[in-house]
């Protein structure tokens, strides 16, 4: 059986306070199901404890996958962990581009933790698979959920569900790679938190926000960004908007439905 883990895009991005050196943000997430990774298990060919087979952009220890699963083990399912990877690997057909701002990897780690709980038949509810994802990585708690259009908060772990007409969304990726934690580190040297516009854009739908605001108003990571990799600007132009901490770039077609 194949997995798919969907890619997301954010509608707005807002920087509303700090924890420590995380930041805390506002923000609307909506599933982009037009583009996703797919996972599933396959036979394994080697004596590594967890087989992770992918065209990924990092080594083993950064993967958000392998972090998922070292999470589980710490949450003491290191039996069924060990059950199902004696005999078989993971398998991952990327397809989401990385470090592009669409949740690539966040989405896979959570889309892992739904095909253990079920191979391992753990039972675990969609609130304890949260509680669980909120130790894996920022986002990850997102795709948990599953929802097609959600407003996130704090450092990524609350997650609301926003109702709304689901949105087709076209995406380009420059091939441009964008250091989040470099361009978090640049909003700080210049920003300006403005609560009562995040509040504001919360309780938007997703096409009044793309209609009202500018790029630049909907996303404070995009003038940063573009602060660190100015190429980022030749990509600007009306009708598409910067996801996340990018580099991908959006528009939106016609409604789904």
């Amino acid at each position: 059986m194949r997995y798919k883990a969907f890619a997301k895009v954010n509608i707005f991005l807002k920087i509303v306070g700090f924890r420590g050196s995380y930041h805390e943000i506002l923000s609307r997430f909506i599933l982009v199901e037009n583009l996703f990774d797919e996972l599933y298990f396959c036979k394994k060919t080697s004596n590594v404890e967890f087989e992770l087979v992918g065209d990924f952009g990092c080594n083993l220890e950064q993967n958000t996958i392998f972090k998922a699963y070292k999470v589980l083990q710490e949450e003491g399912y290191e039996e069924q962990l060990k059950d199902i990877f004696s005999k078989k690997a993971l398998r991952v057909e990327k397809n989401i581009p990385s470090f592009a701002g669409l949740g690539g990897g966040s989405s896979d780690a959570a889309t892992f933790l739904h095909m253990v709980n079920s191979e391992a038949r753990l039972g675990l509810s969609s609130s304890k698979l949260a509680k669980i994802s909120q130790k894996v990585g920022a986002d990850v708690t997102f795709f948990v959920y599953g929802f097609k259009s959600a407003n996130v908060s704090g450092i990524g772990e609350i997650v609301e569900k926003f109702e709304e007409q689901p949105l087709h969304v076209e995406i380009i990726t420059p091939k441009i790679k964008c250091d989040t934690g470099k361009i978090y580190r640049t909003f700080r040297e210049d920003y300006r938190i403005d609560l009562e516009l995040a509040d504001k854009m919360s309780k938007m739908t997703s096409v009044e926000l793309l209609s009202r605001y500018s790029d630049l108003e909907l996303n404070d990571l995009l003038k940063p960004a573009i602060k660190v990799k100015k190429e980022l600007d030749n990509y600007r132009k009306k009708g598409l908007f910067f996801s996340g901490s990018g580099s991908s770039f959006f528009g939106i077609g016609k409604t789904d439905g």
